[in-house]
């Protein structure tokens, strides 16, 4: 199968505007995004609204596509690219690549890819094992359970499954539990189908658009990481993402 990355990137984020033009270390989020997804992919694009993106983009070498500024979330912009894109390059599978999330590893990519060796995998995202409370029960942070095939069954803010019974404190001990890191690959059909879908009522109460695509019989594929993602929504995330970066070296 033939694969591509995509990296939504707005300008216009209401808690850190411009964003992906931040510096981190000698570079900006979004080339720090940009590198770390080419380790892997042979094809990625930055899919933006906004010139100032495009020409940073374009001054470190990476290829962008520009898209339309009303979308409402980066699968839409991702679409949007794909489309434009499709009419050069030939491909399969569409990777979103979170455009704030610098830190990025190959091996996360690798997971997802490998998603799609069974053909019946319309989507494909990656989940991590929870260790502690505060994530377990962190309504920010989506929880997931799984068939036997490693297929979702729900995601939810609240913890699942409910361990009944047995104090909240101690449900670490008595189940695996799983949290969801938002990062998507979609067959090339399923992406632009997933745009055309209404949106449903489980993805409304808990506002998680995975929702809508269970929710219209779509077979999520996910995958496990070791891997903690960093996300970057405030300067105070960028200043903590200085320091693990130089913990890097």
């Amino acid at each position: 199968m033939k694969f591509i990355g995509i990296i939504p990137a707005r300008f216009a984020s209401t808690r850190f505007p411009g964003k992906p033009l931040a510096q981190l270390g000698e570079k900006s989020i979004i080339q720090h995004v940009y590198e770390n997804a080419c380790e892997t992919l042979d094809h990625v694009w930055v899919a933006t609204d906004d010139e100032r993106i495009a020409n940073a983009v374009s001054d470190f070498g990476g290829k962008f596509v520009m898209t339309r500024d009303d979308h409402q979330s980066g699968t839409d912009r991702c679409a949007e690219a794909a489309n434009r894109i499709a009419s050069d390059v030939d491909f399969d599978v569409v990777i979103n690549i979170q455009g704030d999330e610098p830190f990025i590893r190959s091996e996360q990519i690798v997971a997802l890819k490998s998603c799609f060796n069974d053909s019946k995998t319309d989507i494909a995202t990656l989940v991590k094992k929870i260790e502690n409370n505060a994530v377990l029960f962190n309504p920010n942070r989506p929880k997931v359970v799984m068939d036997r095939n490693n297929n979702a069954l729900l995601f939810s803010r609240e913890t699942i499954p409910h361990i009944r019974g047995v104090e909240k404190e101690t449900w670490l001990s008595h189940h695996q539990f799983y949290s969801h890191l938002g990062m998507y690959a979609y067959r090339k059909d399923i992406l632009q189908q997933i745009t055309k879908l209404k949106p449903s009522s489980l993805e409304i109460a808990e506002s998680l658009e995975q929702l809508r695509w269970l929710e219209n019989g779509l077979l999520i594929k996910v995958a496990e990481t070791n891997f903690e993602n960093i996300g970057i929504d405030t300067p105070e995330d960028l200043e903590a993402a200085k320091v693990f970066l130089q913990k890097l070296g």
